[in-house]
Formats: structure tokens, C-alpha cells, sequence
């Protein structure tokens, strides 16, 4: 076959099945209209043939002949295809003899489980690397020959064909097809489509070009404008990676004109982005999953993110700020002179990003569920979208983005099988349990240790996986742990799922850096420092809530929300994030020595601690040293002075 004809033909392919995706999904969980409704269609057969059809659109992405990939990988793929295809198959029968009568799994449903596994482990390396297939590939293993294992990681030998075929496979609660596969088809899956359409009706370019007038007069002004569009795009896509390839190609080379250095623009971008994912009120899918198994509603979670997100947002600038100090930036007026003017048509376009988003924070206030008020605005966006000339000229482009949504879930899905293969050989072995009592015995009532147990697990397990991965696999593990320390359920969750959105910054593999370096020509590495550095404020604030839970602005089990300590709480906050945030850069309104930085940082930590009254010396400190950096303290000599001894 010709070769450009056999790029149109998988390129309709995968167009027509991204489609049948989309529909097929959202008929699923499409809310009634007054006695008429499709869904939700019966669980033994949807979930296999759905995941069917998210295999074969994985496989037809796969066979794109702009990826160039290799013929045995192809060949892989179809027998990986095939075997899912028969698991697929068997699922329908066993799940619905199961719900009849009690089912005695053989080997024969063992090996269909194994080879279903393995094919969502293959496609699951190859869309996502090799992090998240090796958590899966070690989950089988750990259930085949757990009882091998020496001392406490040795498991009950309750036959391995069991349960091998029923956590792999043939469950509707564990297993490629059980209740996180369930969560996300329901749940995460409306939005993944509402991202894609609002990233395809092009309100996106109008928000960066409004952004960048608005910030054209201040020194770091398009390091803040990719701030403001990344963290409003980042809500929509939901995807670090995503929202630097999106935003950074227009915002990097913008902020390297104006002085900044190639690792600080990429880092500026890729902190930005990875923000995206708390930022309310769509965020990341983790954040959906999140409220499922924290067991809250969604408006929960959305009102809890909500400070730690602003005081991100609000770090990650001031970190511009006395970077540009630092480095002595000014504006250029030639550059303010180049700056395109926002036309009416721009503001108009805004519409149609703040229009759904108001619709969704409107809905769950008024008791609708995640998936209803998704598909809600989704349904009003259609119309609402016709606002931009480009889609009144060509209309096709709203079936192209349920397209290119349904082949982004289909993607997303493959990592969703490998974690539930974790999650399924995690449960089935105990070893959250075990790791709880293991931990309790080690460190003996230490909070502090837990947390920093938890937050490196989730680094680790971050590198070079998607977030909610990262989150689902570690939430699973360590927040029993947190919890018998007496750890709210929320913020044990909201703990681990702003660090795994962390994890997308951290080295030696950080996928959001690396992308970003990718377009400034920094190096990655150096790039991912100084995204850590700029976004550290991701990792401190989880320590903050966790000590100091009336940050998260909601009721939760053992406290109960009181805005006079809220109010103080935000205090500390205001003044902690620039005080830190200098320290990080070393300058102020001059060089930071080492004393004063350690003296800055010092007081940061204090202002945080929850007993006796050490915030009052932390805040004080903090305060007294800002006033004497500044000279208004006769002082500041001496803690030059001290820095030099």
C-alpha cells in the first residue's frame, strides 16, 4: 500500500474510533433528560467492550507513521491487542456467571488474566515508559510468589490460580477492569473530553496574548503571563506535559528575550504547569480520583485546594519577582512596543473557558455530581464555541477534539490498567497493612517521619509516570499509615496528591522540565533544579496542612473549621512566602549571605510549627528581619556582619 495512503487510512481510523469512544463513554454516564436515559449500561458488558475499543484505539495511534515505530513493536502490539481482546471477551461470561452463581477461577482463566495483563503492560510502556509497567509487571510477580517471600513480605498461599485470575482480571472490584476502572470511566472521563474540547476552540491563544498585555509593563512580565495562562490552561488540560508543550512554546522564548536564563524561562513554565493540576475547579484526573476514594465530594476537595493553590501560584511569582531583582531586569520598552494589543474578539473568546468552569463550581454547589456537571458544560460549550469565527468556519472542529479526547483517555487508560494491577497485588497481599505496623514499630508516633516516608515514595514513584499513578499506587500504601497517626482522611490524601503533582518537577526525571527544556535549549537538568526550586512551595504547603489542617478550609473528622484560626493561619502564609521565597533566590532588596537566608528559612519553619507559641517567634523574626533588610531597623548591619563571621 502507498504509503501516504496508508497514513490517511489509519489517520481516519483513529478518527472514527476516537469518536466512537467519546460517545460511547459519555452515553454511559449521560444524565437523564426527563424520562429518557442511555446509561449507565449493564457493568458485565460495557467495561469490556469499552476497553476494548480504547485497545484497538491505542493500537491504530500506535501504527501512526509519523511516531516511526519500529515493526516488532507493532507486531508486540497486536498480539498484546489480541490478548486483551480475548480477556475482554472472557470478562463478559465470567462476570456474568458470577452474578448467578459462585465461580471456581482455573488455569485457564489464570493464563487469560496474565496475557491480558501483559498486553496493558506493553501498551502501558509504551505510551507511558517503562516507570509505571515495571510497578505492574512487579505486582504480578509479588502475587505469583508471595508465599516464596522470606519473613513479613510472605503471603497466604490461597492458590495462585485464583488469585491470579481474579485480581488481574475477573473482578468488578480489583483487577484491569475493577473499581478504579469504574472511578475513572464515570468520573474522570467526562473531563478528559471537556479538556479536549476547550483546548481545541482556541480560546487558549486569545488567554496567553491577553496575558501577556496585561504583564507587559512589570520586569518578569512574561514569566507572570505564562504563569496566569499556564495556571488557567492547566486547569482545562489537566496535564503538566501537555500545558508546556501547549503554552511553552509561545511563553519560553518570550521570557528568555526579556533576560531571563534558558533553565530559569523552561523552569518558570514547567512549574506553572505542573500547578495546573490543583488548580480548581477541574484540575488533574488524580484530584477526581482523589475525592472518590477519600470519600468526599468533589466541592470538597475543590474548596480544600483552593489556598493551597492560590499560595502556590503566589510563591512560584514572587519567586519571579526577586529573580528579576536579582538579575536586575527592567522592562523593555521595545518589547512592550511589540506586544500585540488583545482585539474584542480575544476577550469574547475568554468566554468560553470561564463559561464551563462557572457552570461546573455552580452545579456541584447545587448537588450535582462531577460527571453531571461535566457534561453539562460540555453540552453548553458546543454552542457557547460558535462565539469564535474560526469555529463558525469550520464546525468539524469540535467532532475532531471528542476525537482527539477519546484518544487521550484511550492512552490514559492503559496507565489506569497498570496501576489497578498494583493496587489489586497491593490488596491482595496486605502489604499496606503490613507496611502501616512496620512503620508504626520504626518510628514510633512520628508524624514527621510518615510524612517525609509518604513524600519521597511519591517522588520516587513519580518520576516519569503520570500523576495519578503516582498518587493511586502510593495512596494505596501509605495513607493507612498516616492515617493510624492521626492523620485526617483528606488531608492524608490532599498530602500525597499534591506531592505526586510535585513529582512532575522533581530530578533526575522530571517530565514536565524535561519537555520544557526541550524548547528553551536549557539543559534538562538543570532546568528540573530550578523548576524544584521555583515550585518548592509544592512540597512545603503539604507539610503546612498537615500540621495545620485548618488550611484546607473544610470540616474534617477530628477538626472543625473556625475562621479566626484560618484568618491567622493565612497570615502566616502571606508573610512566609515571600520571606522564603527570597531566601531560595538569595536576594531581597540586596544579596542574601548565607546567615540570613538560614536566619529567613529558620523562621518560615517556626511560623509553622503547631504547639506552644513558636509561630509567634517565627512571624515576629520574619518581620524584624524584612524591616532591618530594609533598613528600617537599625540592625541590619549586624546580620550582615553575622553572615561574614
Amino acid at each position: 500500500m502507498n504509503t501516504s495512503l496508508a497514513a490517511t487510512v489509519q489517520k481516519s481510523i483513529a478518527f472514527v474510533l476516537g469518536i466512537v469512544v467519546a460517545f460511547y463513554g459519555l452515553a454511559n454516564i449521560l444524565p437523564a433528560i426527563g424520562d429518557f436515559r442511555l446509561g449507565p449500561f449493564p457493568m458485565h458488558w460495557f467495561r469490556p467492550t469499552f476497553f476494548a475499543l480504547c485497545v484497538a484505539m491505542v493500537l491504530v495511534d500506535l501504527a501512526d507513521s509519523s511516531k516511526k515505530t519500529p515493526w516488532w513493536v507493532l507486531l508486540i502490539g497486536l498480539a498484546a491487542t489480541a490478548g486483551l481482546f480475548w480477556g475482554s471477551f472472557e470478562f463478559y461470561f465470567v462476570a456474568r456467571d458470577i452474578d448467578d452463581a459462585m465461580f471456581l477461577f482455573g488455569s485457564y482463566e489464570m493464563w487469560v488474566a496474565v496475557c491480558s495483563a501483559a498486553g496493558a503492560l506493553f501498551f502501558c510502556w509504551r505510551i507511558w515508559g517503562i516507570p509505571v509497567a515495571i510497578l505492574g509487571v512487579i505486582g504480578i510477580a509479588y502475587m505469583w510468589t508471595g508465599h516464596l517471600w522470606p519473613g513479613p513480605l510472605r503471603t497466604v498461599n490461597s492458590g495462585i490460580e485464583e488469585m491470579l485470575a481474579q485480581n488481574l482480571l475477573f473482578s468488578l472490584d480489583t483487577g484491569i477492569m475493577g473499581s478504579t476502572f469504574s472511578i475513572v470511566i464515570t468520573t474522570v472521563f467526562p473531563f478528559i473530553i471537556l479538556g479536549a474540547v476547550l483546548e481545541g476552540v482556541g480560546a487558549g491563544e486569545s488567554m496567553i496574548r491577553i496575558a501577556f498585555y496585561w504583564m507587559r509593563r512589570t520586569a518578569g512580565g512574561p514569566a507572570y503571563a505564562a504563569v496566569m495562562s499556564s495556571g488557567l490552561f492547566g486547569t482545562v488540560s489537566g496535564s503538566a506535559v501537555a500545558n508546556v508543550v501547549g503554552t511553552g512554546v509561545v511563553t519560553i522564548p518570550m521570557i528568555m528575550r526579556r533576560g531571563f536564563t534558558k533553565s530559569f524561562a523552561g523552569a518558570v513554565e514547567a512549574s506553572a504547569s505542573s500547578g495546573g493540576q490543583i488548580m480548581p475547579p477541574i484540575m488533574g484526573a488524580a484530584a477526581l480520583v482523589m475525592a472518590d476514594f477519600a470519600g468526599v465530594g468533589y466541592l470538597t476537595v475543590i474548596i480544600a485546594v483552593l489556598v493551597p493553590a492560590v499560595a502556590y501560584y503566589v510563591s512560584v511569582c514572587t519567586m519571579i519577582y526577586f529573580e528579576t531583582k536579582r538579575l536586575g531586569i527592567q522592562p523593555n520598552e521595545e518589547d512592550i512596543a511589540k506586544t500585540p494589543v488583545p482585539e474584542k474578539q480575544d476577550y469574547l473568546n475568554l468566554l468560553m473557558i470561564f463559561g464551563p468552569l462557572l457552570i461546573i463550581v455552580v452545579l456541584l454547589i447545587r448537588g450535582m455530581s462531577p460527571s453531571g456537571a461535566s457534561i453539562t458544560a460540555l453540552a453548553i460549550l458546543f454552542p457557547l464555541s460558535f462565539i469564535n469565527p474560526a469555529i463558525r468556519k469550520q464546525p468539524a472542529r469540535l467532532i475532531k477534539c471528542l476525537s482527539d479526547g477519546g484518544s487521550t483517555f484511550a492512552g490514559l487508560l492503559m496507565a489506569i490498567a497498570a496501576v489497578s494491577i498494583v493496587i489489586s497485588a497491593l490488596s491482595a497481599t496486605g502489604v499496606p497493612v503490613k507496611f502501616g505496623v512496620l512503620l508504626n514499630s520504626v518510628v514510633t508516633d512520628s508524624l514527621m517521619i510518615s510524612l517525609l516516608v509518604a513524600a519521597v515514595g511519591c517522588v520516587i514513584l513519580g518520576m516519569g509516570m503520570p500523576t495519578l499513578p503516582a498518587y493511586v499506587t502510593v495512596a494505596t500504601i501509605a495513607i493507612p499509615a498516616m492515617q493510624m497517626l492521626g492523620l485526617d482522611t483528606l488531608t492524608a490524601h490532599m498530602f500525597v496528591f499534591m506531592i505526586a503533582v510535585g513529582s512532575a518537577i522533581t530530578p533526575p526525571v522530571a517530565i514536565a522540565a524535561y519537555a520544557a527544556a526541550t524548547i528553551s535549549g536549557g539543559g534538562p537538568i538543570k532546568t528540573s533544579v530550578d523548576a524544584s526550586r521555583i515550585g518548592i512551595m509544592i512540597f512545603l504547603i503539604p507539610f503546612m496542612f498537615a500540621y495545620n489542617p485548618m488550611m484546607l478550609s473544610v470540616d474534617q473528622e477530628n477538626i472543625q473549621f473556625a475562621w479566626l484560626p484560618w484568618a491567622w493561619l493565612m497570615l502566616k502564609l502571606i508573610v512566609s512566602i515571600p520571606v522564603l521565597s527570597s531566601a531560595l533566590i538569595g536576594f531581597d532588596k540586596s544579596k542574601l549571605n548565607i546567615f540570613e537566608i538560614a536566619l529567613r528559612i529558620s523562621c518560615v519553619v517556626l511560623m509553622f510549627v503547631p504547639d506552644g507559641y513558636w509561630d509567634l517567634v517565627g512571624l515576629g523574626g520574619a518581620v524584624l528581619i524584612l524591616l532591618a533588610h530594609r533598613c528600617i531597623l537599625g540592625f541590619n548591619s549586624l546580620i550582615k556582619e553575622g553572615g561574614a563571621l
